[in-house]
Order: structure tokens, then C-alpha cells, then sequence
């Protein structure tokens, strides 16, 4: 076992726990990890933070030491890669080369859509996923600019922040009938829509970008030789829109065009079993690109969220390693802050068919809990402005405790969940105001 060679495609956050992970667990293996920017290996979610100038780009980086993956003997290589031959287990590169492997994990993530837009393809309409759209981005967003953003997802509503802070004229488009429609309900994805707008952040929902149109314009589609912004955003519902920069954050799929003959099992992203592993033999996979079991329905689905990314990287490298660790199940949580209002989901956020659901909202202050049960467990949740909740959330939803009488209470007042927290978490060991305590790397 320790002699074997490990091969990671993907330097994110899963493949970086994995190659760790490995080398703890084997400490004579080799161990290569292989790139497809030929960046060091960076979190995409400290990307904001680059845009806001709180970070350079070395703030990014996975790992901060100088020289931390040659410490670890884990080789760092550049792809991008071109396929994976399983019955040879050999991976090849774009760039002819070839690496054959003894286990192999394809963490390749995601990559962004890109919905069919007239005009995508001009310079000044970027995506914000990779070090290399962020310096484009940078160049392009300075104070009092026009900008337009597509979608008001997850991602897009961290990239909203950053924008706002800049100080950019900042319009955001989103064709759901609210914000972070995959996260947030009615109530609570309209309540973000208006604390945005009231911090000067326009955003229209129901409605698409049909066309955005080049050439200096006063921002009613007429040319404007004069002056006026890069672009003209035409809206479906009618709006012209100026900008001089177009970000789109319309959503992502998972990185697995490579895999084209290759013999491993793919839906909308790779297939995966209880230990990471997919249908070929050696051959594993986690993060954004697998369809991972999803902790709250037992379904597998790719749950496009950091924790998961680094939850699946450890669990496939123990498996690598040769220490059989079955994956239970990652939470579908999400937590998000734009422009100081924090919203959150957890679980079966939107109610199960069948079963009960309560919630509390103040619309004036920018305040909203809504809880969803199974029976007497808690298997969803989601807030806005309730931050004090979150780990108690998670806690209860993670561990599927029963909650006896406090269902019915809860049922009558939500905001009553730290006194039901209180009650029904006190005699499980090990269980502390942000949940259960597992091991995971940091």
C-alpha cells in the first residue's frame, strides 16, 4: 500500500485535503496532484475578498507556507488533463504527457454555465470563477462604474457584495422569481432582494438577459459617439441597462468531458458509491464534480459547497489509503452575507411533502425563521438575520434527534429553538453549540 502512487486531478479544496490526507495515512506513497490553471492551488471562495482589495492574491492561495507541497512530498504538476484510461491506469495531459497511477481521485470541480446569451463572447463579459477572470474583473470595476450582474444565486450573491463594496452602479439580474431561489423561499429570498436595494443595489428578478449589445451607448440602445458605457444589457422584460462590465453567475456544472470513454459511470456529475468510489476499479472522485450522498433525502447529488468539497477529499483519501470510511451523508448547508444581512438554509429547507412546517417573520427588521419537520425531527431550516441559530440548526438537523414535546412548541413559536436545542441536546456527548463534533481537517 504505501508504495502506490496517487494521482489527484484537481488542486482545490478537495483535491489538497486528499493529497494531505494520503500522505498522513501513507507516508511513503507518492503522491501528485495535477492543475488545469496553471495557478497555485487557490480557494474560489476567497475570490470576493480579492475583488474587495482585502486580499492579494497570494491570500487565496489553499496553502500559505512557501514550499508546503514539496514538504509534504506531494508533487504539483500542470494539466490540463485530456483523459483518464482506466484499463491502462493512465491519465493523459493536453500536453502529451502521460501519468500512470496506482489509485486515482478526479476532484475537477466545477465550471461555470454559460447561458445562451447574444453577445456573451465579447471582451468585457466575464465569468468570476478563476484568478484570471478576477484580474479582468479588477480592471474593469472601478468606483461609479455601471455593472450588471447575471443570476442571484449562491455565487452570484457573493459576487454582488464584493461589487457593492467597490462601490460600482451595480444591477443585478435574475431570472428566478426572487433571490438565491435554490436557498431561500418566497419570504425570504424577496426580504434580501429589498435590504439590496435598500443599500443601493438594484436588482430585477423575473427576467433574463436577451442580448448585451456593444458599442459606446447612452443606455437606450442608440449609438452615443460622445461617450457613455461599453455596453447596452437588453433586458427580457423590456430595460435597457448600461455597463461597462458584465460578470455572469448563472450557475455551474461539474467538470467531466474528460471522461468521455473512459469507462467511469457519469450523470451530472460522476457517479460515486458510499466510500467515494466510482464504477472503475481504483478510481475515485469528490467535490463538485461527484454526486455525493446528500445527508438530509439520501439522494446523491452534487452539493457544490466548499465543506463538502474538503468532507469528501478526507473520506476518499481514507479510502485510497487503504482505511475503509463510508461517507454518511454531507448537509446541504449554506450560509451567506451580503451587505451584512446574513441568510442561511439547512437540510430540506423547502418542507416535506406531508409534513409540518412553522415560521416567524418581521419584514421590518429584516428577520425570519422557518423550520421544517419529518414527524418529531427538525430536517430543514432556513433564516435571515438570525445568525444565533445556525450552529443549533446544524446540530439538530445533522444528528436527526427527536424533539418529543419542544415539535409541538416549536410549532407554535420557532423562535423558541435554543430553549428545544437546549432540551434535547444536553445528554448527547460531544455535542456543542455548533453541532456534533467530527473530525475533519480544517
Amino acid at each position: 500500500m504505501s508504495s502506490q502512487h496517487h494521482v489527484i486531478i484537481g488542486t482545490g479544496p478537495a483535491g489538497v485535503t486528499a493529497a494531505e490526507t494520503i500522505r498522513k495515512q501513507s507516508p511513503e506513497a507518492k503522491i501528485t496532484m495535477i492543475g488545469g490553471e496553471g495557478e497555485a492551488p487557490y480557494s474560489r471562495m476567497a475570490i470576493p475578498y480579492l475583488l474587495e482589495g482585502q486580499i492579494g492574491e497570494g491570500g487565496t492561495f489553499l496553502r500559505q507556507d512557501a514550499g508546503h507541497f514539496e514538504t509534504c512530498r506531494i508533487d504539483v504538476v500542470q494539466g490540463p488533463v485530456s483523459g483518464v484510461d482506466t484499463s491502462a491506469k493512465q491519465v493523459s495531459l493536453e500536453s502529451g504527457d502521460a501519468i500512470a497511477y496506482d489509485k486515482l481521485l478526479i476532484a475537477t470541480g466545477a465550471s461555470p454555465v454559460r447561458p445562451p446569451i447574444v453577445g456573451l463572447d465579447q471582451p468585457g463579459v466575464h465569468t468570476c470563477w478563476t484568478l484570471e477572470d478576477a484580474r479582468r474583473i479588477v480592471e474593469l470595476a472601478t468606483k461609479g462604474a455601471p455593472v450588471v450582474l447575471v443570476g442571484a444565486g449562491f455565487i452570484g450573491s457573493i459576487i454582488l457584495e464584493a461589487l457593492a463594496k467597490g462601490g460600482v452602479a451595480l444591477t443585478v439580474v435574475e431570472m428566478g422569481d426572487r433571490m438565491v431561489p435554490r436557498m431561500l423561499d418566497e419570504t425570504a429570498g424577496n426580504m434580501l432582494k429589498r435590504w439590496c436595494e435598500k443599500e443601493g443595489v438594484r436588482v430585477v428578478t423575473g427576467t433574463t438577459v436577451d442580448a448585451i449589445v456593444s458599442g459606446r451607448t447612452d443606455g437606450s440602445g442608440a449609438d452615443n459617439p460622445d461617450g457613455g458605457a461599453r455596453f447596452t444589457v437588453q433586458l427580457g422584460n423590456g430595460d435597457h441597462v448600461p455597463a461597462e462590465l458584465v460578470v455572469i453567475a448563472a450557475g455551474v456544472r461539474s467538470n467531466i468531458s474528460f471522461l468521455e470513454g473512459s469507462g467511469i459511470a457519469v450523470g451530472d456529475g460522476v457517479t460515486v458509491d458510499e466510500y467515494l468510489a466510482t464504477s472503475a476499479p481504483d478510481v475515485y472522485a469528490a467535490g463538485d464534480v461527484a454526486e455525493g450522498r446528500d445527508l438530509s433525502t439520501g439522494a446523491y447529488d452534487m452539493l457544490a459547497i466548499q465543506p463538502v468539497a474538503v468532507e469528501h477529499g478526507f473520506i476518499a483519501a481514507m479510502n485510497m489509503a487503504g482505511q475503509p470510511t463510508p461517507h454518511r451523508g454531507s448537509l446541504n448547508m449554506n450560509v451567506l452575507d451580503t451587505l451584512g444581512l446574513i441568510s442561511s438554509s439547512f437540510g430540506q429547507w423547502q418542507g416535506v411533502d406531508g409534513e409540518d412546517s412553522a415560521a416567524r417573520v418581521d419584514e421590518d427588521a429584516y428577520r425570519y425563521i422557518k423550520l421544517a419537520f419529518a414527524g418529531d425531527k427538525l430536517v430543514g431550516a432556513q433564516c435571515v438575520g438570525m445568525t444565533e441559530h445556525i450552529g443549533m440548526l446544524r446540530g439538530l438537523i445533522q444528528t436527526g434527534l427527536s424533539l418529543g414535546p419542544w415539535k409541538a412548541r416549536l410549532m407554535e413559536a420557532p423562535e423558541r429553538l435554543p430553549e428545544a436545542y437546549v432540551a434535547t441536546a444536553q445528554a448527547i456527548p460531544n455535542f456543542g453549540p455548533s453541532g456534533p463534533k467530527i473530525a475533519l481537517p480544517v
